[in-house]
């Protein structure tokens, strides 16, 4: 299987390499000194106490790779609408896009019964661009859980997480999720197909819409976010508001909230993305996590208080560390 994978840091470069191990003709489109030192030296990886260097194809453009069977998308969800039209000679007739992105995802009502089927979501498709360009049908959704960390150019750090759960927007088990998933069972991943995949997305997302950016606004870690009382009562309303409007939409939870939070609390002391982010300069992921959410509130008419009030401080403090557009709302 040709896989193409686009934004080949950190989780991309974890996957890349266990794909490659697995035997599938793997391509890695990156950028930069990263780039750089994997043409150089190759990719090496470090998890559970090994190291391995492979030196799979690497490059900057997607035409020197051509039209994939997959590309797996592991860029930073306000880097993709920049990225489509850059992706184009990736995509044949048949090229499913795997979508290991953080948040709500561009393709969230394809095909979902109910009033809003087939609506873009604007907080994360900007004029329905990605809709058009990398459209729907193409896609598979995919929950990662992983992490990693480029450590180096050329060199990433897996600390924990073995599970990349997929699944068709209509739930369906096709011959394409099958075989991906056939193939990161072989890479030494838990790869489940899931016919809720929406489900898993909130479920992830759940956590993420409060713990980053709270911990964004008071540079607190998860463990403190989740069981100090002020901080933790703060995050569980975010998520009760936010509940409320995925199951408006159709969404099962399988945990409650509360058990979520003690999830997060035994991740320890981990500094979010977000935050990360804030620390380093770099452009943050509020509108996938958040504006998204609050997007989709509104839609289904559901009122939510704290997450409007959250997202406003969040994306004021990011405009100030010249981390998220000032043109935004």
């Amino acid at each position: 299987m040709r896989i193409a994978i686009f934004g080949a840091g950190a989780i991309g470069g974890f996957l890349g390499v266990r794909l490659l191990q697995a035997g599938a003709d793997v391509t890695f489109i990156a950028r930069g000194a990263h780039l750089a030192a994997m043409l150089e030296r190759g990719v090496t990886l470090r998890s559970g106490g090994e190291r391995v260097t492979v030196r799979p194809r690497c490059t900057d453009d997607p035409a020197e790779a051509g039209p994939q069977d997959s590309v797996l998308i592991t860029l930073k969800a306000h880097s993709l609408p920049a990225a489509a039209a850059q992706m184009q000679p990736l995509l044949g007739p048949e090229t499913s896009l795997v979508t290991g992105i953080n948040g709500v995802p561009y393709w969230y009502f394809h095909g979902l019964e109910g009033p809003f089927r087939d609506r873009h979501v604007e907080s994360v498709d900007p004029g329905g661009t990605l809709w058009e360009t990398l459209h729907p049908s193409r896609a598979i959704g995919a929950v990662l859980y992983p992490a990693a960390e480029v450590m180096e150019p050329g060199v990433i750090e897996h600390t924990y997480g073995d599970r990349v759960t997929l699944g068709e927007p209509d739930g369906s088990r096709s011959p394409r999720v099958e075989a991906l998933s056939k193939l990161f069972i072989q890479a030494g991943l838990k790869s489940p197909v899931r016919p809720r995949i929406r489900d898993e997305i909130w479920v992830k997302l759940w956590g993420n819409l409060a713990f980053n950016p709270l911990s964004a606004l008071t540079g607190a870690t998860l463990d403190r976010l989740a069981t100090q009382a002020d901080l933790r009562a703060v995050a569980r309303t975010m998520m009760v508001e936010a509940q409320a409007v995925a199951e408006a939409l159709g969404v099962r939870f399988p945990i409650d909230v509360d058990k979520r939070i003690q999830g997060a609390a035994e991740v320890g002391a981990h500094k979010t993305s977000m935050l990360q982010d804030l620390e380093r300069g770099r452009p943050m992921e509020i509108d996938a996590l958040l504006g998204a959410v609050v997007e989709l509130g509104q839609l289904v008419g559901r009122p939510m208080p704290t997450c409007d009030m959250v997202l406003a401080l969040v994306r004021e403090r990011a405009r100030r560390a010249g981390c998220y557009p000032a043109a935004h709302p």
